[in-house]
């Protein structure tokens, strides 16, 4: 996490988030499932069952890539900061796979429970330009003291 994070009142709307580029190995897939405990095999962790599922490859799971969006965000803005993400899957993302996260500033508004927050749209796409993951973040951001 950086050392300064940023103020509401410092923040612009367009103001990038990232980018961070990341990928999902095996063993990190692994270690998630560990403390996820889905069913084992699966589709995430084994090449077999991805392909019983119809799939060409094991893939991350979306919780998985909801978390290195919320990631994104955290490093960014505190890890305390996060309070709506809200994403949609277009396809599935593969492990070992260049993964480029990123998200913009769309919104900055007071909330009715006084807090300050950035509205932001996320993105996390691929090499070759794939849209894997997109959505919404609701972030609240510190006011700067007096």
């Amino acid at each position: 996490m950086r050392n300064e994070l940023p103020y509401f009142e410092d923040v612009e709307l367009g103001d990038p988030i990232g980018p961070v580029e990341t990928a999902a190995t095996d063993d990190g897939v692994a270690a998630f499932c560990a403390v996820w405990h889905p069913p084992q095999p699966n589709r995430f962790t084994s090449l077999e069952a991805a392909q019983q599922s119809g799939m060409a490859y094991a893939i991350v799971p979306g919780i998985m890539t909801m978390a290195l969006l919320a990631r994104l965000l955290t490093d960014w803005a505190g890890p305390a900061a996060l309070k709506d993400l809200d994403v949609v899957f277009r396809q599935p993302v593969p492990h070992h796979a260049p993964l480029f996260l990123e998200g913009t500033v769309t919104d900055l508004r007071e909330e009715e429970d006084g807090a300050a927050v950035a509205e932001c749209d996320v993105l996390m796409t691929g090499a070759q330009g794939e849209r894997y993951v997109g959505g919404r973040a609701l972030v609240a951001l510190p006011r700067r003291p007096e």
